[in-house]
């Protein structure tokens, strides 16, 4: 099985097809408590992401994807950022973009997907997440993926005026 395709969906790099739909998710306010997004993103700089997304990700230390369900329909986005080549580590978010597609395995296949390809063609030790205390969902998928909450970061974010904390999880590649 190719590392980037599961049973219910498959991981692509992005198209120039994609710009009103990622415009759209950066562009939702409900989103922007996860990706600590402030102002809306105009099409011009989206295209100009888009662009140059086929960058080498040592050497702009991230990687976007595209989750699309195996008829081809784009379900929403997941990460690589933060990459630390010397220490092998990098951050993973995700983001399912409708709620009717949300709680249908998706989201986990995905994680797992990226997670398989962190370890096995960037040579990672360990991906990390952080998740907003109360969301239970994404708490959810990253525990059935073996993600372990390792810490508890305090009043961490503030979004419309209210701190919250976040959790640190974290999965190591136990084979070495």
């Amino acid at each position: 099985m190719l590392t980037l395709q599961g049973k219910k969906v498959y991981l692509r790099a992005l198209e120039p097809e994609d710009l009103d739909f990622i415009h759209e998710i950066e562009n939702t306010e409900d989103f922007w408590e996860i990706s600590s997004t402030q102002a809306p993103y105009s099409k011009f700089l989206i295209r100009q992401y888009i662009e140059n997304a086929h960058r080498d990700i040592y050497d702009i230390k991230q990687l976007r994807l595209m989750i699309c369900s195996k008829r081809h329909r784009r379900l929403g986005l997941i990460d690589v950022f933060e990459l630390e080549p010397k220490d092998r580590r990098a951050a993973i978010g995700i983001l399912i973009a409708n709620k009717k597609d949300r709680k249908k395995g998706f989201g986990s296949e995905s994680l797992s997907l990226l997670c398989d390809y962190c370890f096995t063609h960037l040579g990672l030790h360990q991906v990390y997440a952080n998740v907003t205390e109360g969301n239970k969902d994404s708490m959810r998928v990253f525990e059935s993926n073996g993600f372990r909450k390792v810490g508890l970061k305090k009043d961490w974010t503030l979004f419309n005026g209210e701190f919250k904390d976040e959790w640190l999880y974290q999965l190591l590649n136990n084979v070495h």
